[in-house]
C-alpha cells in the first residue's frame, strides 16, 4: 500500500484526502492549523505535528496550498524545505493554483533530489472535492503523471495531461479566465431580461436550448430561484469564493504580460471582479457577480 503524505487539509484538501483513504491508502495529514489536526482522525487521516513527520515515511506527497510563496516555503525555502526530508518520496504531486513559474521552479528543485514532480491544480471547486468529481490538468512527464492517475482518480473523475512542466498551471488559468468571462456575460445577459420582466429561469431555458448555451447555464446559473442546488440559492454562501476567482485572475493577468497575449475580456473580467470584492463580496461564490449588476443599473444600456 502506498504511503501518502498530504499537506494543507483545508477546504478542499480535507475531503480529497477522505477520498484516498476511502480508496484505501494510507495518508499521513500536516496543516499548519491544529484545528484541522484535530479532526483528521475523523477521516482516518493519521495527523502530524511537523512537515518533517508527515514526510519521513511516504512514498507521494500532495500538496495543496494557496499561492506560491507558500508552495516554495514548504519545499524549498523558509522553515521546511521538505525536499531535503522527503528521501523516500518517490512522487510529488502538487495540486495548488500557482504560477506556472513557480511550478517550474518546483519541478527543478525537485529533479535536483531526484524526486519526479508534476503540478495537478483541480477544476470542480468544493463540491468536487467533497463528491469526488475533481478534474486534475497535469503538467510534467507524461510517465510521471501516468503514475500519479491511480491516486488522482480516487479523489476525482477526470486527468487530463497538458504538457511539460507549469503547463497544468497555464490551462488552469486559461479555464479560469473563460469561466470568468462567462459567469458575466451570463448574469449580464440574465438582468438585461428581467429588467424588461423577463422571468430568468424561461429566459435560462430558452438560452440553454439555444446558441448562448454554456456551463453557467447548465450547472452553475447565478440567478436566484432559477437552479435549487446552485450557491445563489444559498445566498452564495457555498461554492467557489470570489477572492480565489481574483486569485486565478491575477495568475492568468501576469501570465499574459510574459506571452504578451491580448486579454481585454480578461482584464475586464478581473476589474469586476475585484471591484465586487470591494464591496464585500470576496468570500461569497464567484456567482455572486449576478449582484454587480443588479447593483450597478449605469451599466445598463438605456432603454
Amino acid at each position: 500500500m502506498q504511503r501518502i503524505a498530504y499537506i494543507g487539509l483545508g477546504n478542499m484538501g480535507f475531503p480529497m484526502a477522505a477520498h484516498l483513504v476511502q480508496k484505501g491508502f494510507k495518508v499521513d495529514g500536516f496543516d499548519l492549523d491544529a484545528a484541522v489536526r484535530e479532526q483528521l482522525p475523523s477521516i482516518g487521516v493519521s495527523a502530524c505535528s511537523t512537515i518533517k513527520e508527515v514526510v519521513a515515511q511516504a512514498d507521494v506527497i500532495i500538496s495543496m496550498l494557496p499561492a506560491d510563496q507558500h508552495v516554495l516555503d514548504v519545499y524549498i525555502s523558509g522553515q521546511y524545505n521538505l525536499l531535503s526530508l522527503a528521501s523516500k518520496a518517490r512522487l510529488i504531486i502538487d495540486c495548488s493554483t500557482i504560477s506556472a513559474q513557480t511550478a517550474v521552479t518546483l519541478f527543478n528543485a525537485a529533479k535536483a533530489q531526484g524526486i519526479p514532480c508534476i503540478d495537478a491544480p483541480v477544476s470542480g471547486g468544493i463540491g468536487g472535492a467533497k463528491s469526488g468529481q475533481l478534474t486534475f490538468i497535469c503538467g510534467g512527464e507524461q510517465e510521471h503523471v501516468t503514475q500519479a492517475e491511480p491516486i488522482l482518480l480516487a479523489m476525482g473523475s477526470q486527468v487530463f495531461y497538458a504538457g511539460e512542466a507549469g503547463c497544468g498551471q497555464i490551462a488552469k488559468m486559461c479555464n479560469n479566465m473563460l469561466l470568468a468571462i462567462c459567469m458575466i456575460g451570463t448574469s449580464e445577459a440574465l438582468q438585461l431580461g428581467i429588467d424588461f420582466g423577463l422571468d430568468p429561469k424561461i429566459l435560462s431555458d430558452i438560452m440553454r436550448a439555444s446558441s448562448g448555451n454554456n456551463w453557467t447555464l447548465e450547472k452553475y446559473n447565478p440567478c436566484p430561484g432559477v437552479m435549487a442546488y446552485a450557491p445563489a440559492a444559498q445566498d452564495y454562501q457555498t461554492g467557489f469564493m470570489v477572492d480565489l476567482m481574483n486569485k486565478d485572475l491575477n495568475l492568468a493577468m501576469q501570465a499574459t504580460m510574459q506571452s504578451k497575449t491580448a486579454t481585454p475580456l480578461g482584464m475586464l473580467a478581473r476589474s469586476l471582479y475585484q471591484q465586487h470584492a470591494r464591496q464585500g463580496y470576496g468570500q461569497r461564490d464567484f456567482s455572486s457577480i449576478f449582484k454587480l449588476f443588479a447593483q450597478l443599473p449605469e451599466l445598463a444600456t438605456e432603454k
